[in-house]
Order: C-alpha cells, then sequence, then structure tokens
C-alpha cells in the first residue's frame, strides 16, 4: 500500500473491519462511483450476515441486476413498484429480445434475494414475496441436474484428467504434476456422494480409514459446519478411492508440501499447530498457534476456512492437514474444483470430437451424443445417487427375489431405496432426493425395469446374458437425455 494509502485512507484493512464488514461481504456502488450507504446497512445486517460466503455473492450479484434495471427507469429500490417488479421478470424470463433470459430456477433464487432486501428494507406492500405462490416460478426445474454412468465417468477421468486419447494412450505433450490429486477427488466424489464443498474442505486424519464388515465399503463422517443443512452425517466411500486419496498424499502431495516448506511459503501464514484430536461422535481438535496460545473446537464445528489454517508436524515441520493441496502446497479452496473439472471437459471435447463439431458455434452440447462426456463437482453427487438407487432396487429385485408384498414388509423396515439413498446423500426430506436428483428416471420404473435386465427369457430383454450393470445404465441412458453413457451414444446412435 503507498504511503500516502488508498483514497486518502492510511489503514485500509482497519477502516474496512471499524466498517463491520468481512472478507466476502459485497459492497454496491452507485452510478456516479459512491457507496451505496442504504445497502452497505443492508450487507451489514443480522439478516444478510448469516448467510453463507457463496449465498452472499449470489444474492449480491442477483440484486445488483434488479439495480440496473431500476436505474435505467430512475427509480430507486425502495420505491420500486409492484409493477417494476413485474415488469423485471417480465425481461428477465419471458421477453424474446433479451438474450440471457433465465428458467424458473434461477428466477426463484433472484426472488429470494429480492424478498429479503425488500423485507429488511420494510418495503409494504412488498413488491415481491417468496412466500407468495404467484410470485414464484411454476416451471423451477434445475438445469443442472445430469448423470455420467459409471463408463462414462472412467473415460471422462483417463481423458480428461490422465491426458489418454480415444485410442487408450497418453497424448503426445502431457504432463500433469497434479494428476494424482483429481483422479483421487472425483474418484471420491463419485463413489461417496460428497458435495464439492464436503470433499473439497476433508482434513488428512478425516480420510477414512475403518472397511465395512465385507471390506469394499470404508465409512468416515463429514463435518456438520461444512454441510449445507450444517448437520454431520457418516459417508461411505470405496476402498479404491481411500487407497487412491492415500496414494496421493504419500506421493504428490508429500512433494508438494515439501517444496513449499524449503521455499518457506508457510513461515508467514496464521496456522495452528493440531496438538491432538480426540475420537467419538463430538471428535475435538486442540492446536497451538503461532503466538503459543492453546485453544481447541469441535471438529464438527469448524468451517472450510478455519480448517485451511490447521497445520500439523509432519516429518519435516509443520504442513496443512487440509487434505487437497495446490502444486504450491497450499490448500486449496473448494470452488477451485470448478476449474479442474472445465480444464478436463476441455481436454475431453479435444480429444474426443471431430474437429467440425470443436468449431464455435456448431454446439458443443453435441459432445454428448458422440460419446464426449461433461461433468461438474456436483455431477458427481447426482451419479452416486443414480448407482445406489440402481443397485439397491437390483438387490431387492433380483438377489432377494422378494415379492410385492415382502418389498412392501421390507421398506418398513428398513426403507425403501429412495429412503437410503436419501439419507446416504445427507437429504433431510425423500422428497427433495425424487425432486431435484433422480426425478427424470422416476417414470422408468426402475424395479420392473431391473427385472427385465436379468431376464433372459423376454426377446426384448434390456440387458444381454452377463452384460452387468453397463448394459442396464445404457438403457436407463437411451430413455433418459440426462444420463450421459458413451458406448450407448457411440454404438447405438451412429
Amino acid at each position: 500500500m503507498p504511503v500516502e494509502g488508498v483514497l486518502d485512507v492510511r489503514d485500509l484493512p482497519g477502516a474496512v473491519a471499524r466498517i463491520g464488514l468481512h472478507p466476502g461481504d459485497p459492497v454496491f456502488v452507485r452510478p456516479d462511483g459512491s457507496i451505496d450507504r442504504c445497502l452497505l446497512d443492508f450487507v451489514r445486517s443480522p439478516e444478510f450476515r448469516v448467510l453463507e460466503r457463496e449465498t452472499k455473492r449470489n444474492y449480491a450479484t442477483d440484486i445488483r441486476v434488479l439495480l440496473d434495471f431500476l436505474s435505467a427507469r430512475g427509480i430507486e429500490w425502495q420505491a420500486a413498484s409492484t409493477r417494476d417488479l413485474a415488469d423485471f421478470r417480465d425481461w428477465r424470463c419471458r421477453a424474446e429480445a433479451n438474450p440471457d433470459r433465465i428458467g424458473g430456477a434461477k428466477w426463484n433464487r433472484e426472488l429470494a434475494a429480492f424478498t429479503k432486501l425488500f423485507r429488511w428494507g420494510r418495503i409494504r406492500p412488498l413488491p415481491v414475496d417468496f412466500g407468495r405462490r404467484r410470485d414464484r416460478a411454476g416451471d423451477a426445474v434445475s438445469a443442472r441436474v445430469s448423470w455420467l454412468t459409471p463408463r462414462a465417468w472412467r473415460l471422462w477421468t483417463n481423458v480428461g484428467l490422465r491426458g489418454y486419447g480415444s485410442d487408450g494412450l497418453v497424448g503426445p505433450g502431457w504432463c500433469s504434476r497434479v494428476e494424482m490429486r483429481n483422479s483421487a477427488f472425483v474418484d471420491l466424489v463419485v463413489s461417496s456422494g460428497l458435495r464439492r464443498q464436503e470433499a473439497g474442505s476433508l482434513l488428512i486424519f478425516e480420510v477414512p480409514a475403518r472397511r465395512l464388515r465385507h471390506g469394499r465399503y470404508c465409512h468416515g463422517r463429514v463435518a456438520g459446519a461444512v454441510t449445507r443443512s450444517k448437520v454431520g452425517r457418516v459417508f461411505y466411500t470405496s476402498v479404491d478411492a481411500v487407497g487412491q486419496a492415500e496414494v496421493y498424499v504419500q506421493s504428490e502431495r508429500a512433494l508438494a508440501v515439501r517444496s513449499a516448506q524449503a521455499a518457506g511459503r508457510y513461515d508467514g501464514l496464521p496456522y495452528r499447530l493440531v496438538s491432538d484430536v480426540s475420537g467419538g461422535p463430538r471428535s475435538r481438535v486442540r492446536w497451538v498457534d503461532r503466538a503459543g496460545v492453546e485453544g481447541g473446537w469441535e471438529l464438527d464445528r469448524l468451517g472450510w476456512r478455519e480448517r485451511r489454517w490447521l497445520f500439523v508436524e509432519g516429518p519435516e515441520g509443520p504442513e496443512p492437514a487440509w487434505l487437497w493441496l495446490t502444486e504450491q502446497g497450499l490448500p486449496m479452496e473448494p470452488d477451485r474444483w470448478n476449474g479442474v473439472f472445465t480444464q478436463a471437459n476441455r481436454r475431453c471435447e479435444q480429444r474426443l470430437l471431430p474437429e467440425i463439431e470443436r468449431v464455435p458455434g456448431r454446439g458443443l452440447r453435441l459432445g454428448e451424443r458422440v460419446g464426449c462426456p461433461r461433468a461438474t463437482p456436483h455431477c458427481g453427487r447426482h451419479s452416486f445417487a443414480l448407482y445406489m438407487l440402481v443397485v439397491l432396487n437390483q438387490l431387492m429385485e433380483t438377489r432377494y427375489g422378494l415379492s410385492r408384498a415382502e418389498r412392501r414388509d421390507f421398506a418398513i423396515l428398513f426403507g425403501d431405496p429412495w429412503w437410503l439413498v436419501k439419507t446416504l446423500l445427507g437429504h433431510a426430506d425423500v422428497e427433495t432426493t425424487k425432486r431435484h436428483y433422480l426425478a427424470p428416471v422416476a417414470h422408468l420404473h426402475l424395479e420392473s425395469v431391473l427385472a427385465a435386465a436379468e431376464d433372459e427369457r423376454t426377446e426384448d430383454s434390456w440387458a444381454p446374458e452377463g452384460a452387468g450393470m453397463d448394459a442396464v445404465f445404457a438403457r436407463l441412458a437411451r430413455e433418459a437425455p440426462q444420463i450421459q453413457d458413451v458406448e450407448v451414444r457411440l454404438d447405438g446412435e451412429r
């Protein structure tokens, strides 16, 4: 910072702190370049302050669009009428002249932000209200819901993260110093159903170690503070995914840590050195900060920002307890995984799409129809849910051979597949699981689908003998366009 300060303020961080702003808080600037003091009070209000950092950013972005619309009309937001908001909604959602129209799910999120602002401002009557049915969109279907079948994930990982081509060989010039980290993260998410922030904020001593009785899965616990519901839960992940994470810790991660220690990157960080972690359902972590002050907190209540600065004593000195590190050996923030997935999608397009389909304007989403999968971090969670639903239905319909009455009794005692998947995902309501994750395939009547998949006597069988689960997913992918499957797109539609 210059000696003379910025805007006549010599201690800018101190001045911001005295105002009451926190990292990540938005600041609204008026068209003349001045700070909107009323909206600054809104940002500092208890109603806004309790929101998560990402929610604050989303709400601020939504409110800014409304403010720009009202400003063009010469109207302050406090004077906005029901008619103004109706015109704004028409422009955002329906106007053909708007090149960036939004859908119902996006409108409902904006509606929640506007309602919070107008209620805080005590505007009466409310121009819009999320509690009014007529103000909410009836077509609020999430466009982000999509799945990859297991073999589509294998192709996406091999091509996008490991540099393989369609010929099964590593492409020329491929070099990735974080290949093992990225592959381990994806396998963990796909096999556990954890959200990006939940998986992305794990500490090294939270990696599951205890196997279930048959040894194919391990179980661990995700802290409540990093979940959307703020309630901790047990999660399950495959032994293979845990093994990949352990190999990453011992190789790529260890190399990044040693490099950071040699370069002194940890020397100026405000880390807390962990001295003890107690076990049990209410685990506590004890630490000593750089000033020698001892402290501690329940592990379940530590958010991801606090977790970043937890360090442990390693062979060569203090190192992050954060599992996923950047190439520089620093904690990788959860939202940075979006960039990893975006780059992997581009690699898949370059390696798997014909050149003509890579031309801008040709519609890159055509890649789904020719065997080029696309993925997001949340897509792994969707895929986990779909896979578990299929497996659970198969167990009930084929392996257990339950009749309709027996299945009803089983559901009363242990819960049906929807309820079990809902528990694995950490949803509070099974209807959330059906509505937001698996609704597009609910009409397929998976019980009949899976029963037919093993029925070799039917002429129109869902799967040939010995085809296994890949054939079942291939059939589902033919019926539901949201499900990306590789071979069915390549072989079945050419």
